[in-house]
């Protein structure tokens, strides 16, 4: 097999990640969300985000990251509430039926880095994680 690109080479064990996530929210019972809006919700803010910040940190168009939270709100998973701070916004909140799905996929991100802690090693994983946070630097627009 040819070398992978670097993309390739984060986007695989990225995918296995996430295919385990979905498998066990789906396990749970959380067989509704998809990828796209699984997306939008990773990036709600802890006192909730506005739709703007949402589609901008997902890297949508505002359309498309109100279509994802319409979309979450009628399953249960985030409610629109006035944001206290601007009588005129609303913010995007986990809602309960987010909030009971969370501590599914935290248990499967933690499982997913034992795997890969145990295969790679304390110093290799260590180091991973400084690499790609480092990386984060210069591509993420929203740090």
């Amino acid at each position: 097999m040819a070398d992978l690109n670097i993309g390739l080479l984060l986007y695989i064990p990225y995918r296995e990640l996430e295919n385990r996530v979905f498998a066990a929210l789906a396990e749970a019972g959380f067989d509704d969300i998809t990828t796209a809006q699984a997306r939008i919700f990773q990036r709600i803010g802890p006192n909730g985000s506005r739709l703007t910040e949402l589609a901008e940190a997902a890297q949508v168009t505002k359309q498309t990251a109100g279509f994802l939270v319409d979309q979450l709100a009628r399953g249960g998973y985030v409610e629109r509430t006035p944001d206290p701070t601007d009588a005129r916004a609303r913010l995007v909140r986990v809602a309960r039926r987010g909030l009971t799905a969370m501590p599914i996929t935290a248990a499967v991100i933690a499982d997913v880095e034992a795997e890969w802690t145990a295969h790679l090693g304390q110093r290799r994983m260590a180091g991973l994680r400084d690499a790609l946070a480092r990386l984060r630097e210069i591509t993420d627009p929203y740090l």
